[in-house]
């Protein structure tokens, strides 16, 4: 069978030929994910997933690329959010945990550093702030922390937002612009 025959009859969603499919590229798929996520069950989870994806978007496939060249490139993208998934969560959760917070629902009023160096002025303040952050945009509330708080540069945001670079400049000068208008008050009352 040739390879337009193939994507012909997965297109028709032909269940012996997906599964002739799945026998042909299982190996190739799952190596590739084990390549980027370094855990096979991981790895297995994120091979569902992209014959997944293949079964319900072959019918966009255009013959532009060989259907191995689409195979292998879900299969990367799988394995790219999934990294920047857990990249994220593992961020988010450092900051959490820096915090003292175990998940975001049981955020205090006033954080409870326990570092000696933080008076509590700097306590309140940052309290205040982190609540100010948690109103933005979601959008903008991830690019401002994975800015301040984590310290990535523009460009590495933009990758693991999935958005461009100019887009992460205006996140992030919104955020700001937000932040001091919102803050602004608190600001002008307290010093």
């Amino acid at each position: 069978m040739t390879e337009k025959e193939l994507v012909k009859k997965l297109q028709q969603a032909d269940q012996l030929t997906f599964k002739y499919f799945v026998d042909q590229y299982q190996n190739k798929v799952l190596n590739t994910c084990w390549g980027f996520v370094k855990n096979s069950s991981e790895a297995e989870d994120l091979t569902q997933e992209v014959f997944i994806e293949i079964f319900e978007s072959i019918q966009g496939f255009k013959h532009e690329s060989r259907l191995s060249t689409y195979v292998y490139r879900i299969a990367v993208n799988k394995s790219l959010d999934y990294i920047r998934k857990q990249k994220r969560q593992k961020r988010w959760g450092n900051f959490l945990s820096i915090m003292g917070w175990s998940d975001s629902s049981e955020m205090p009023d006033i954080p409870t550093w326990e570092h000696p160096g933080i008076t509590l002025e700097n306590k309140e303040r940052a309290s205040i702030l982190i609540k100010q952050v948690e109103t933005l945009p979601e959008k903008q509330r991830v690019a401002f922390t994975l800015h301040k708080i984590e310290g990535l540069p523009y460009q590495e945001i933009a990758e693991v937002m999935q958005v461009t670079l100019a887009s992460v400049e205006s996140l992030i000068f919104r955020a700001n612009q937000s932040l001091r208008k919102k803050l602004q008050h608190y600001y002008n009352q307290n010093f």
